[in-house]
């Protein structure tokens, strides 16, 4: 009689033990499931990114994703290659190779040439792309780089009085505007830009080359 009791009240107990004996135990958790619930998301056509003006190069590209089990993984890919951040970056599925490059012969041979900002008696500012020419016979004094915006700076000697003189530069330019205020002695000339840049001066036979990098 005691024998059977013990027996009755293991049972009990390991019945409490499993709520729901039709699941599967905590051992089987390794085994994957899938869900009858689906999400229709749309085809990939094309993803823009457009990054900062302090951006020069691409190192990595990263591409998080969602496996047919629903984990998350990464894929990433070393590029190190040099952009312009004025253009967007596309993720596309549907890239047309030969419309992108003939799209972008015809903005190299847009962008081949200088083209001029303005010009006064004694100086004048050519453009083309990342360049300025400033063509003038007047002694460079000093340049030097300001913020808020990023503008250079450039003194050159000679003793003139036209005031204040202002010309914005046409569509696109990376040098966007040209202010020039004359000084006791010499000019200041401020060219203002789009974004973040270094900047190289060299010069010239009839001026002064600016490059920004």
């Amino acid at each position: 009689m005691l024998r059977a009791f013990f027996v009755f009240l293991l049972l009990i107990v390991l019945l409490e033990g499993r709520e729901n004996p039709f699941f599967p135990v905590e051992d089987s958790q390794d085994i994957p499931y899938t869900s009858n619930q689906t999400k229709n998301f749309p085809m990939l056509k094309r993803a823009t990114l457009t990054l900062p003006s302090t951006a020069r190069t691409i190192e990595n590209i990263i591409i998080e994703y969602k496996n047919l089990d629903g984990s998350i993984a990464q894929k990433k890919v070393s590029v190190q290659n040099t952009i312009d951040w004025h253009l967007p970056i596309f993720i596309s599925q549907s890239y047309d190779l030969s419309q992108q490059n003939s799209s972008s012969k015809k903005e190299k041979k847009r962008k081949s040439r200088y083209k001029k900002i303005t010009s006064l008696k004694f100086i004048a500012f050519y453009a083309k792309e990342n360049q300025l020419k400033i063509i003038t016979k007047d002694k460079m004094l000093r340049n030097f780089l300001l913020a808020k915006p990023h503008r250079i700076v450039c003194d050159f000697k000679r003793d003139t009085d036209i005031g204040s003189y202002i010309k914005s530069a046409y569509k696109n330019s990376l040098f966007t505007k040209v202010r020039i205020g004359t000084h006791k002695g010499y000019y200041r000339v401020v060219i203002e830009l789009d974004g973040y840049y270094v900047y190289h001066i060299s010069k010239m036979k009839n001026g002064y080359l600016i490059k920004l990098l």
